[in-house]
């Protein structure tokens, strides 16, 4: 044990004149000096500390490992316990990922966040076994007063590093740590022989994982139109690469080109490879091999030319077939020019074109699959649009529509197996509707292909690659579905990443004479009619209803009055829908309406003025009145137009 009367000695000459007595050993005396560079308060007592949403995180960062140090972990909870002492695993950053032990000293530890989220960096919290181990990269024992910060100085803690078994990176940290009066001399010892048995299970996870991607490589490389491929395991180290991709790729050794992809896909979650790899390949594919649930590397697939791109689309399972009339939309093709939406076709225009998933959200029937097929028009208008209503099905069927299945998969099942709606999507837009109503154990599924780019039929192990822009559609609130436990929290940060809301029709004002003569003229070409026109009274009517049901349930009225109408050349109060006429706010009679109406057929007629510039001819027009009608309508309002068409 050290002297711990002369090294306190020289800890305070240090801090209260700030050279260094003969006392500390080296490794002490030139922490102490990084310390006092970097700013580090003596009087500090506690290292940062992380909430639980981080820190599950760093757990998951380090799943390989914290896995590969449990056996350690396992018996340091009983051997530790008659010890006073605990095993501490940290990563590269010095947060502490796991702890184990005697229960009585962990629970110590979190009076200085020595515990699991407190981060023992140096620069935060002073000289320590695990912050100076890092800095040195080898192993150390900070005892009692060699630490920086007084209130840490009761403790004792021996730190190894851990090392990558292939190129001696260091992967984190085992740290042993108790009381200063309990200390052990053979604690650094016991830590460095637990980081070597953690780099040897590694060591032997990392041979097992490269086995398993080079039989996934091989029995894989027929499906590729391609002969360019890299394998990398989940740090980015290079497992294989072909003659083709070494050549195209034109690195000057396998070194360099490893350097680049451990920095990128090393440095990455899985859910970012793909993102992180079409940044660098554009044109690659991406196939996330999976062991137990975990990702253990990929396959990275540097397609030759776009003009293969259609020969492997023609392979594709033929797309759901759209209704008739909607399978090509653009923003300019929807119905509506008030103020909302006009911002938000805008919106929607701009994050048309961005490689994002896609909520769109409003209430039932405001047209929310309209936008959806926008969407998909205006970034990939060659590919398929391929629906789906998540609601309102059995599980199993959503299942099966959603990831298709084998032969065999089911009883009742295709003898020749069948795609699912995600196949079918590949190389265009996945549209899922009431996504909120999706069971909870199918959105696992979902999060999973949106994750690996790869969809497994029901029944099968062999995935199919897939390349697909997800737009989801929800009228319920997903964030109280979350709080409920009925949506998954992952999967809406995947499928939320960009977000859209359609406004109610009661939000659009005029928008629902426009929408009405649309739906008039279209249900007036299936009748084999002539559009009738609708009397200023019925249109006052339709602005003063407040339409719970939208745009469906205009549609649904207008087309009824067009089909119901007593007369060929107008619909008038009579043809109305006894619901609508019973509201108390659509008199039949031709006394002048309520203020109410007045004010909203007001608005209704300035609105279609100024969408027309002034051109009175032509707002009468679409408007279904005669231009003296209009012109009476102004003076009533006290109103005169400045144009004389």
């Amino acid at each position: 044990m050290h002297d711990q009367r002369a090294i306190r000695t020289a800890w305070e000459v240090f801090l209260s004149e700030g050279r260094l007595l003969p006392g500390p050993k080296p490794v002490i005396s030139e922490s102490w000096e990084r310390c006092r560079a970097r700013g580090v308060w003596h009087r500090q007592s506690e290292a940062p500390l992380v909430g639980e949403p981080e820190l599950f995180r760093l757990k998951s960062r380090n799943r390989r490992l914290l896995g590969a140090a449990k056996p350690a972990l396992q018996r340091s909870s009983l051997l530790l316990s008659e010890a006073s002492s605990m095993m501490l695993v940290a990563d590269t950053q010095g947060f502490i990922v796991e702890a184990a032990g005697d229960r009585r000293v962990v629970e110590e530890g979190r009076r200085n966040h020595l515990e699991e989220g407190g981060r023992w960096d140096e620069g935060l919290i002073g000289t320590n076994a695990i912050g100076t181990a890092l800095a040195l990269g080898r192993p150390v024992c900070i005892t009692g007063a060699e630490h920086f910060c007084q209130d840490v100085q009761r403790w004792s803690c021996a730190a190894a590093p851990i090392h990558h078994p292939s190129d001696g990176a260091l992967l984190g940290i085992v740290d042993i740590s108790g009381p200063i009066d309990r200390f052990h001399p053979q604690s650094l010892a016991l830590a460095a022989a637990l980081a070597h048995e953690i780099e040897i299970s590694l060591g032997h996870r990392m041979k097992a994982d490269h086995a398993l991607l080079l039989q996934h490589f091989l029995s894989k490389r027929s499906v590729w139109l391609s002969d360019e491929i890299l394998v990398l395991d989940h740090q980015g180290v290079l497992v294989h690469a072909s003659e083709e991709a070494r050549r195209r790729l034109d690195f000057r050794s396998d070194k360099d080109l490893e350097t680049e992809t451990r920095a990128s896909i090393g440095a990455a979650e899985p859910e970012d490879w793909m993102r992180i790899c079409r940044q660098r390949f554009p044109q690659a594919s991406v196939d996330v091999v999976r062991q137990g649930g975990e990702a253990i590397g990929c396959l990275i697939v540097l397609h030759k030319r776009r003009s293969e791109a259609p020969a492997r689309r023609s392979a594709r399972p033929a797309a759901v077939k759209a209704m008739p009339g909607e399978r090509s939309v653009t923003f300019d093709q929807i119905v509506g020019d008030s103020p909302a939406m006009r911002a938000v076709k805008e919106q929607a225009r701009r994050l048309a074109v961005l490689p994002l998933p896609v909520l769109i959200e409003g209430e039932t029937g405001v047209g929310k699959e309209l936008f959806a097929r926008a969407i998909k028009e205006a970034r990939t208008p060659d590919g398929p649009f391929v629906p789906l209503n998540c609601g309102g099905m059995a599980r199993d069927l959503v299942a099966s529509e959603l990831f298709g299945y084998v032969k065999g998969a089911f009883t009742g099942a295709d003898e020749k197996g069948r795609p699912g709606r995600i196949e079918q999507a590949d190389g265009g837009v996945l549209c899922l509707d009431e996504i909120g109503e999706m069971p909870v154990d199918l959105q696992a599924f979902l999060l999973r292909v949106l994750e690996d780019g790869i969809v497994y039929r029901i029944g099968s192990h062999d995935g199919h690659p897939v390349d697909i822009r997800l737009v989801s559609m929800t009228n319920r609130d997903l964030e109280a579905e979350i709080e409920a436990k009925r949506f998954r929290r992952d999967l809406y940060y995947r499928i939320a990443a960009v977000r859209l809301r359609v406004p109610a029709l009661r939000e659009r004002g005029a928008d629902v004479i426009q929408l009405a003569r649309h739906f008039i003229e279209s249900a007036a070409a299936r009748f084999g009619r002539n559009p009738p026109r609708l009397t200023a009274d019925v249109e006052a009517a339709l602005l003063a209803h407040a339409w719970p049901g939208n745009v469906r349930e205009l549609r649904n009225v207008v087309e009824a009055m067009v089909a119901m109408a007593a007369r060929d050349d107008e619909l008038t109060m009579d043809d109305l829908p006894g619901t609508l006429r019973a509201s108390g706010l659509m008199p039949r009679t031709s006394a002048p309406p309520p203020t109410a109406i007045r004010s909203v057929e007001k608005e209704a007629i300035l609105a279609r003025l100024d969408a027309c510039g002034g051109n009175v001819t032509e707002a009468a027009r679409q408007l279904g009145i005669a231009r003296s009608t209009l012109y009476l309508r102004l003076a009533e309002f006290g109103l005169r137009s400045t144009s004389r068409r």
